[in-house]
């Protein structure tokens, strides 16, 4: 089986469609992503499983799409990151109202106040969106350079490891972020 090649995408129009897909977000689809969570869900979760295995579960769920989207390789990136990206604001969003009804006591929060809270966060996003991308570069070249067919059918493995890996991180150290804010 022949994976596409690099050669082959037009990086141009995927860079284009992801500045769309970023504009898009910003007109609107945060508060459309917002309005879809089940506030009451978030806290019979937190009261259910606690506040660690709460975070816990919603790293594992941004860790599973990056897995996914990352394993294919360029094919199943392409079509699976505009998904990742929803699941990890998704699980970023519900990390932070669980964590401000864990230290408040309240579960329904307005969105103008949750995005008050969620600006505050930002700088992590992009820690970890560099850190990824570095990664991922440096696991493929070093598994090119050995050479073998069998390593180059690796290379999409590692980049799911990888954004997996980068995914879960990216949620708890977010959790514990906005845990020690206000403590």
């Amino acid at each position: 089986m022949n994976l596409p090649s690099y050669k082959n995408i037009n990086f141009k129009k995927v860079k284009k469609d992801i500045r769309q897909g970023f504009n898009n977000l910003a007109s609107g689809g945060f508060k459309q992503i917002f309005s879809r969570i089940d506030q009451v869900n978030i806290k019979k979760g937190v009261d259910t499983l606690g506040i660690d295995k709460f975070v816990n579960q919603c790293a594992l769920m941004a860790g599973g799409s990056g897995l996914v989207t990352g394993v294919g390789g360029v094919s199943t990136m392409l079509i699976g990151t505009p998904l990742d990206m929803i699941n990890i604001i998704t699980q970023q969003f519900r990390v932070t109202l669980a964590i401000s009804y864990h230290k408040t006591g309240r579960y329904k929060i307005s969105f103008e106040d949750f995005f008050k809270i969620v600006a505050s966060s930002v700088k992590a996003d992009t820690q970890l969106v560099l850190s990824k991308n570095i990664m991922e570069e440096v696991a493929e070249k070093i598994f090119l350079n050995l050479g073998s067919k069998a390593s180059r059918r690796l290379v999409p493995v590692v980049g799911g490891v990888i954004s997996g890996t980068i995914n879960y991180m990216f949620i708890k150290k977010l959790a514990k972020e906005l845990m020690a804010k206000n403590a």
